[in-house]
């Protein structure tokens, strides 16, 4: 039987990709979360700080002040009673449907280096190209910028529609960063090791490949690629444990939490929880068991957005928990973990609006980002018991 060319070289990439990663070890049955009920009522009381315009991150600098991202490509520094002040310097950002500027973290050696990452989609051909960047965080209030921009990554070759994933993630080792990198769209991608899309990559803090990558010799991307077969993911933490955990979007159902491992194939598209949005099947984990299977997956979707672990003293029995916003669930999800690899839905609160990130203030306050046009920044603190 003839194959024509561009079959034939995507095969070909498929068993490059089945002989370079390590087979999936076998795994637990992955819990369905979807049809889990809201809480009757929140333990926390909810306080209106500011509101952006199309906000995408929050992230939190060591003396309490917040970095927050709007799509647009727009930064803003705010202070957590409510003053918000433009930061200078942000490069042009490719500002079309589900791409701008994005994630923005703070470099675990802020005190010295004063950096901060951040991610965002590049104008460029065919839908611009997902971007890695640093640069340094000069000034305060109406005088802060951006200076001494640097490129660590960018997606080759640039495209696509949407999905840019683009989550940043510091190693606890304080000298690794892991970066999620959706498949725009194309699905096909997520299994393709010469392309960025559908992988979580993993390089040293510079942008540089670190020699104990799982394919750090193979050159090209694959020498960044950590973990691939991913669809769309828009959350990436480190728990208090050490162990990586990742959240994506589903297509029509199937929302996953994956607990990330070194080398392991996640199956996307080639396996799923959900279906495709014209309602036909997509083989389930249980066909395929060289791919890695989720922990957790919700059907009905809660659109995932937003990931980070708690560890503050203001709500003690949230210890060690995951929180995730949610854009389908408006509102907050907590996630209980096992300390074995395994995790469940122990909390689902609504907050009436669309949540696109969620982030821990140093007093342990929790703080969430509304999506939207008129996105409230929300500080969460314990109720006063009665």
């Amino acid at each position: 039987m003839h194959i024509p060319a561009s079959p034939r070289r995507r095969l070909a990439a498929l068993a490059c990709l089945a002989a370079a990663m390590t087979l999936a070890p076998p795994a637990r049955a992955a819990t369905n979360a979807g049809d889990l009920p809201t809480g009757p009522q929140t333990p926390f009381a909810v306080q209106r700080v500011a509101a952006f315009d199309g906000p995408w991150a929050i992230a939190f600098l060591p003396d309490g002040r917040l970095l927050v991202t709007e799509k647009a490509g727009r930064l803003h520094m705010a202070t957590q009673g409510g003053e918000v002040h433009p930061v200078s310097g942000v490069p042009e950002v490719h500002d079309r449907g589900q791409t701008g500027l994005h994630d923005i973290a703070v470099s675990p050696d802020f005190a010295r280096d004063a950096l901060v990452y951040f991610s965002f989609v590049a104008p460029g051909h065919g839908g611009g190209a997902l971007t890695l960047a640093r640069a340094r965080l000069e000034g305060s209030g109406p005088t802060a910028h951006l200076r001494g921009l640097q490129i660590l990554w960018r997606q080759e070759p640039p495209g696509g529609r949407g999905h840019p994933g683009a989550h940043i993630a510091f190693a606890p080792d304080r000298q690794h960063l892991f970066l999620t990198v959706g498949e725009r769209q194309d699905s096909d991608t997520a299994q393709d090791p010469d392309q960025a899309r559908g992988k979580i990559l993993r390089m040293r803090i510079d942008g540089s490949v670190p020699p104990d990558n799982p394919m750090a010799g193979a050159g090209g991307i694959r020498a960044l690629t950590w973990s691939t077969g991913h669809r769309n993911p828009y959350g990436l933490a480190f728990a208090p444990d050490g162990r990586l955990w990742e959240h994506e979007m589903g297509p029509r159902g199937g929302d996953e939490l994956n607990l990330i491992e070194p080398g392991q194939n996640y199956g996307w598209p080639l396996v799923s929880y959900g279906r495709h949005y014209s309602g036909l099947p997509i083989p389930d984990h249980d066909t395929r068991p060289e791919f890695h299977g989720a922990v957790l997956y919700w059907t009905p979707v809660i659109a995932p957005a937003g990931l980070v672990f708690y560890e503050g003293d203001l709500f003690p029995e949230w210890r060690g928990s995951a929180l995730i916003g949610g854009l389908v669930a408006k509102g907050l999800v907590r996630i209980a973990m096992d300390g074995q690899g395994g995790a469940r839905q122990v909390d689902r609160w609504s907050l009436g609006e669309r949540i696109r990130d969620v982030a821990v203030a140093p007093d342990g306050a929790v703080w969430v980002i509304e999506d939207g046009r008129d996105g409230g920044l929300l500080r969460l603190t314990p109720k006063e018991k009665p």
